[in-house]
C-alpha cells in the first residue's frame, strides 16, 4: 500500500518560511517522480513544483519561482518544499504527489501523478 504523510505545514507571518516533508512508503521513492501542488479555498487545485526521480530537473509554477525550492533525499524517501518570503496568497492546502518514473521529464500535471498524500494546511497572515 502506498502511502505518502505530509508535514510541517501551519500558521506564518507574511514574509517568513516552512518547509513541507512530504515521506512515501510502499512504492520505489527513488525512480518516483514527485511534486507538489495545493488548493487554496474556493479554488481548484493547482501545480507548484515537481522533481524528476534524481532531483536534478526540477519546474515550478511562476507563482513561486525564485521562492520555493524543491529538493529531495532518495536515501530518506523523503521530499521537500522550502517556501520562503511567503505571501499570504501561498495560503493552501498543499499535497504531495507521486508518480512513475518519466526520466528527465518534469511533470507538471495532477494526471500525471498516481498517489496523493492527504495535505497539510499552510496559513500565511498579513
Amino acid at each position: 500500500q502506498v502511502q505518502l504523510e505530509e508535514s510541517g505545514g501551519g500558521l506564518v507571518q507574511a514574509g517568513g518560511s516552512l518547509r513541507l516533508s512530504c515521506a512515501v512508503s510502499g512504492r520505489t521513492f527513488s525512480t518516483s517522480a514527485m511534486g507538489w501542488f495545493r488548493q487554496a479555498p474556493g479554488k481548484e487545485r493547482e501545480f507548484v513544483a515537481t522533481s524528476n526521480w534524481s532531483g536534478k530537473s526540477t519546474y515550478y509554477a511562476d507563482s513561486v519561482k525564485g521562492r520555493f525550492t524543491i529538493s529531495r533525499d532518495n536515501a530518506k524517501n523523503t521530499v521537500y518544499l522550502q517556501m520562503n518570503s511567503l505571501k499570504p496568497e501561498d495560503t493552501a492546502v498543499y499535497y504531495c504527489a507521486s508518480g512513475g518514473y518519466r526520466g528527465d521529464y518534469v511533470a507538471a500535471r495532477e494526471y500525471e501523478y498516481d498517489y496523493w498524500g492527504q495535505g497539510t494546511q499552510v496559513t500565511v497572515s498579513s
